[in-house]
C-alpha cells in the first residue's frame, strides 16, 4: 500500500495542488483545512508525514507538532508557509520539523523534503527497534 501523507492548510488551492501533486509521485494524500480536523479524523494514526502550514485559523501548525510530540508521536513533519519567520522557523525546526519551506516553492523541492522525511521516518524506527 502507498504510504500515506496528510496535508494540513487552510488554503484549499494549496490543498488541491499538493494532492495532485503529491498522487502524481506515488502517495496517497489526506487534506484537511485545520489541525482540529486533522485530529478528530483519526488520520494520525495512519499517515507517515504531515505536509503542515505554519499559519491557520485555530490552532496553528508549531501548536499541533507540539501536541503531537507530547503523544509520542513519531510522524516526520514538514511546514510549509507563506510567512517567512526566522524564529518561528527555528522554533520548529529544533523540535523536530524535517524543514520548513516558503511558499511558493518548486515542486520538486517539496517532494525531494517529503522522501527525506520518510528516510528519516525509516532510519529513527530502526533505531528504536535496534536501540
Amino acid at each position: 500500500m502507498a504510504t500515506l501523507i496528510a496535508v494540513i492548510d487552510d488554503d484549499e488551492s494549496v490543498r488541491d495542488s499538493l494532492r495532485t501533486l503529491l498522487r502524481s509521485a506515488g502517495y496517497r494524500v489526506m487534506t484537511f483545512e485545520s489541525a482540529g480536523g486533522f485530529l478528530e479524523s483519526g488520520a494520525r494514526d495512519g499517515a507517515e508525514c504531515l505536509i503542515l502550514d505554519v499559519r491557520m485559523p485555530g490552532m496553528e501548525g508549531p501548536e499541533l507538532q507540539a501536541r503531537l510530540k507530547q503523544s509520542n508521536s513519531r510522524v516526520p513533519i514538514v511546514f510549509i508557509t507563506a510567512h517567512e519567520d526566522s524564529l518561528v522557523r527555528e522554533r520548529v525546526l529544533r523540535a523536530g520539523a524535517v524543514d520548513v519551506l516558503s511558499k511558493p516553492f518548486a515542486p520538486q523541492a517539496l517532494l525531494s523534503t517529503v522522501q527525506a522525511a520518510l528516510r528519516k521516518e525509516e532510519e529513527d524506527a530502526t533505531n528504536c527497534a535496534t536501540g
